[in-house]
């Protein structure tokens, strides 16, 4: 199987449209499972204190979350699901790997220095909203955690002789991770905050400082289904 991913999401999409329509058949009880699609402005918090904010970066996920209720009406429930990220950071703080092992600094001397990740993603909520199963457009709040478990990374800048330097798949990047999430709005438009809880290193320091920065984001995330 060339893409078994992909097949288990299309199997829990077409078990979701058929378990959602056979529940409509025999009353109110219902479940709201869900693709969901999100795009983001994120920052590194918690940098090191020689080391500015990252510059414009962005993120990117979709999924599928599968609803299970906790109440006939359907306004409460329990969501878990499975889905792809990827972030895009612009920084300042340059990382370096030699011999299996990370090292960071904060030289002037480089540019265009930025990294790429790509995520499996794990989001477990709960929620409540003011659907029905004949209303479409509700309010909802939705929060929970979400878990990353990393793929690939990869690191890159341009050295001051104006050569691309590039390092995949850090020894100390930190390849499970997870934060708070929080999504609230009306119909298919909602905004949703990530709040790292985990640093993206492991074991990191620079000039004998701990390197504890995290992910936050800011954005919008559409449910679709």
């Amino acid at each position: 199987m060339k893409f078994p991913f992909l097949h288990i999401i299309i199997f829990l999409i077409s078990f979701s449209i058929y378990s959602q329509k056979d529940s409509l058949n025999i009353g109110d009880y219902y479940a709201d499972d869900q693709l969901y699609l999100s795009v983001h402005y994120s920052q590194l918090s918690e940098q090191p204190s020689t080391v500015s904010k990252s510059n414009f970066s962005y993120s990117l996920s979709t999924g599928f979350i599968k609803d299970i209720l906790l109440n006939k009406e359907g306004t409460f429930s329990f969501a878990a699901g499975i889905g792809y990220g990827y972030d895009y950071f612009s920084h300042e703080l340059k990382v370096d790997e030699l011999n299996n092992e990370t090292s960071f600094s904060t030289a002037s001397d480089i540019t265009n220095n930025k990294f790429k990740v790509h995520n499996l993603e794990f989001p477990l909520e709960v929620r409540w909203r003011t659907s029905t199963a004949k209303k479409y457009s509700f309010w909802r709040i939705y929060t929970g955690l979400k878990f990353l478990y990393n793929l690939s990374n990869k690191f890159d800048y341009t050295a001051s002789n104006a050569s691309e330097i590039s390092f995949k798949n850090v020894s100390s990047y930190n390849n499970l991770q997870y934060g708070l999430t929080f999504s609230a709005g009306y119909d298919e438009f909602n905004i949703n905050v990530f709040y790292g809880l985990t640093p993206i290193f492991k074991n990191a320091s620079i000039d004998g400082e701990a390197i504890n920065t995290k992910v936050l984001k800011f954005g919008l995330i559409f449910y679709l289904l």
